[in-house]
């Protein structure tokens, strides 16, 4: 007699090509394989644009009335046709929800209206895009390598406005001292290159800070991680070892450890302090990444200009 409780044509094949005695028999591994992601998740490998958006549409949906409307405030956010999702009629994308997380945490500390603001390494110019968007900064400085200027240069160009765009000034790396020179600012910015860089380089641009700036926004991991089940290494040996050659933070950590993570903290604070005469104002875990902290320090009596 034929069950009235026929699987599809689809199960049949699950049942057949995944769910085997074999794997009934070894399960040792089957969580984080072929059987489990048929019958329980989707394989990460293959459906990483749906796991992205799952954890956008979710980052998204815990967002308070004021952070969307810095997001409301930031125009022109879909040039260059970024992966979003659309909660209550409103466009976000990852990029710019951190950028809105990123903001809610300065604002905290920094009286932003009419502050020059420096940035060191914009990528393509997401923070300065959205600063500027939402307060009226009197001057937002950028400094980076000359391909990546080249690209936010850009960006910025295709989505502010004139008047905010003429507050831009874009400086490569060889013309730092001659491009500061006098200024002063009231915030500089680094969010993610500062651990790109070799560590002479970091001392120079947290010496330039000590400088010439009153308060400082860090954003960045906590040290290096080693976990190839991430992606599998794909850009080859090369690129890992270079990669935990740079920063001021190589120990490795468990990333996916929230006291391993917590317990680098402390030397995290330390690495990026401009000087003695700062001081940590603020800081805390930079959602969604497991092991990005951030971090405002200020001068403790900030020069005049």
């Amino acid at each position: 007699m034929t069950s009235p409780y026929q699987a599809s044509a689809q199960w049949e094949n699950i049942s057949r090509r995944w769910v085997t005695e074999d794997v009934s028999r070894n399960l040792a591994h089957f969580k984080s394989g072929s059987p489990n992601h048929k019958i329980a998740i989707w394989n990460p490998t293959a459906n990483g644009t749906r796991y992205l958006k799952t954890l956008l549409y979710n980052l998204a949906a815990g967002l308070d009335p004021e952070d969307w409307s810095r997001l409301r405030r930031i125009r022109n956010r879909e040039v260059g046709d970024p992966f979003s999702v659309t909660i209550d009629g409103e466009s976000v994308c990852l990029d710019y929800l951190q950028a809105v997380l990123e903001l809610r945490f300065v604002e905290k500390e920094i009286d932003l209206a009419g502050a020059r603001v420096l940035e060191i390494g914009a990528g393509y110019g997401r923070t300065c895009h959205a600063m500027l968007g939402n307060h009226d900064l009197a001057s937002y400085h950028i400094i980076d390598l000359p391909n990546t200027l080249r690209l936010s240069r850009s960006y910025l160009r295709a989505t502010l406005d004139d008047k905010q765009f003429a507050k831009v000034t874009f400086v490569t790396v060889d013309e730092i001292d001659d491009a500061l020179g006098p200024h002063r600012f009231d915030l500089a910015i680094n969010i993610n290159s500062l651990t790109e860089m070799p560590v002479d380089t970091v001392r120079n641009y947290l010496s330039l800070i000590d400088r010439h700036c009153d308060a400082f926004y860090v954003k960045n991991p906590v040290g290096k991680y080693m976990d190839k089940s991430l992606d599998g290494h794909a850009q080859g040996a090369e690129v890992v070892r270079m990669a935990m050659e740079t920063g001021p933070l190589r120990q490795v950590v468990d990333i996916d450890d929230s006291r391993a993570v917590q317990a680098a903290v402390p030397e995290f604070l330390a690495a990026y302090r401009p000087g003695d005469s700062w001081t940590c104002a603020a800081d805390g875990w930079a959602v969604p990444w497991t092991f990005f902290w951030q971090a405002v320090y200020k001068r403790l009596s900030p020069k005049t200009r």
